[in-house]
């Protein structure tokens, strides 16, 4: 009699079919008969997950002084917690429709999501670049962020646009375009806001950008995601889409062996919910997302306030310069050492390594704040690169747990529900760092972690959270992982 094993080898060893009307099956085919890296579809993702990320970011550098020229704050002290209500409006609008755009991707295609997102990049970003007031700024990124619901399913089509053997590769693209994103959009906007009183040669007073100081860089942002726009015509479906098979993911060889096992050790249509695996990566991954957040708020302003404040007294173009070199550091070490790191020490591990690393340098930070002059720009640029780099390596580890967890047709689902917990965590980090910022300026001659310190402690001690629900017995592993 046949065991288990013994049946699911000869269902593997079937001839595989590939439907000629079927999007995903000419993928598939391709993977099959090209087993090198796909660079175009890899360019695809880069690009469309760096027009996502660019205008998130951008407004942090002149976001203070946005809140100030609306004259809502009554106090300097309370410019932090009108900015975190802005940084968080995209995170709430995005928390609440990414379940919808994931699982309307599994129903319809990844493509048409990407193409939407992208569309809406173009248009609200511009109109936010407009703003006039408090409430405008707000609706506008309120509204970004529930309509562009493309980041869940380009995970899932970075896994499926390329052979397994890829797959890291693929995930730490799209980290490391959204890193690149949030750094080279806040330099965007460092350099490009107010540019009637940086460069009047250029912009005179009384032109259209003396009007609207902060819309040079909405408008920039805005041109690039419209050409990402145009590239997305070319971009290939990956849903398996099976004509008379009711459009199931899965054709019927790789249908029978899902019923066997999705490859992840559980049943292909079990609730996401109850997969644990899944639940548990996404679960950390919302924690880390809270602290990069926090992070993003509180350095821009941290490095834009004044000295008396407890901050370095940078101008935008300081911040600009230095996360531009940061965005470029984190570039180089995610295509050309990160891929070669995971598999020598696994996903997983690189991971908890980054977030100690991370946890000793954040606790360096209020010290940077002593130093001055050239060694101030050297030391803060080092820092701000290894930053980046160590969080994005682990949420690169992170996207390849939470798309191991699940099959093909429930990965647009399990990104959307990824999406949503990552973007309500996020849209009270904005909204906590500032916070956390302005409490931080109100305690500067406090006898227990005065100022800064107290803003940097608390940040680590999320990331310390983080790292220990990376162990068991909370993080639990897919059983092909472990």
């Amino acid at each position: 009699m046949e065991n288990d094993s013994d049946h699911r080898e000869v269902l593997l060893k079937k001839k595989k079919v590939y439907y000629e009307d079927c999007p995903g099956c000419k993928v598939d085919f391709k993977k099959d008969t090209h087993t090198g890296i796909p660079y175009k579809e890899f360019f695809f993702v880069w690009i469309v997950v760096l027009g996502t990320a660019l205008p998130i970011s951008s407004l942090f550098p002149f976001l203070y002084f946005m809140i100030r020229d609306f004259h809502i704050a009554k106090r300097v002290e309370d410019i932090g917690y009108y900015a975190g209500y802005v940084g968080s409006a995209y995170m709430f609008g995005r928390a609440l429709t990414s379940y919808f755009w994931g699982v309307f991707a599994d129903r319809y295609g990844r493509k048409p999501v990407i193409v939407f997102g992208t569309m809406i990049v173009v248009i609200f970003n511009t109109l936010f670049g407009l703003s006039t007031s408090f409430w405008m700024a707000i609706s506008m990124r309120f509204l970004l962020g529930c309509l562009n619901g493309l980041l869940g399913p380009i995970k899932a089509y970075a896994i499926e646009v390329c052979r397994q053997e890829h797959q890291a590769l693929g995930l730490s693209l799209i980290s490391t375009a959204w890193g690149v994103g949030l750094v080279i959009g806040p330099a965007l906007g460092g350099f490009l806001a107010q540019p009637a009183e940086k460069y009047p040669n250029l912009f005179p007073q009384g032109s259209l950008f003396a009007r609207f100081p902060y819309f040079l860089p909405c408008l920039c942002i805005s041109a690039f995601s419209a050409i990402v726009l145009i590239v997305c015509c070319w971009l290939p479906e990956t849903l398996h889409k099976h004509a008379g098979m009711n459009e199931e993911a899965y054709g019927s060889d790789e249908k029978d062996i899902m019923q066997e096992t999705d490859g992840t050790g559980s049943d292909a249509n079990e609730n996401l919910l109850k997969n644990w695996p899944l639940m548990s990566s996404i679960i950390v991954y919302c924690v880390f997302s809270l602290h990069d957040m926090a992070y993003t708020e509180i350095f821009s302003l941290w490095a834009v306030s004044p000295r008396e404040y407890g901050g370095l007294s940078f101008t935008t173009e300081n911040v600009g310069e230095i996360l531009s070199i940061s965005g470029f550091g984190l570039l180089l070490f995610q295509i050309t050492v990160y891929p070669t790191v995971e598999r020598i020490l696994g996903h997983l591990t690189v991971s908890r390594i980054s977030a100690v690393l991370a946890i000793l340098l954040l606790s360096c930070y209020p010290s940077i704040a002593q130093l001055s002059g050239l060694s101030l720009t050297l030391v803060l640029n080092c820092a701000s690169i290894l930053k980046n780099v160590f969080s994005l390596s682990i949420v690169t580890g992170l996207f390849i747990l939470q798309n191991n967890a699940v099959s093909q047709h429930q990965r647009g689902a399990a990104n959307g529900i990824s999406m949503t917990g990552m973007s309500l965590f996020k849209a009270f980090g904005p909204a906590g760092g500032g916070a956390l910022f302005s409490w931080g300026q109100s305690r500067r001659n406090a006898s227990f972690l005065p100022g800064s310190e107290m803003v940097f402690f608390v940040l680590n001690m999320v990331e310390v959270v983080g790292l220990l629900m990376t162990f068991k017995p909370f993080l639990a592993l897919p059983q092909q992982h472990g």
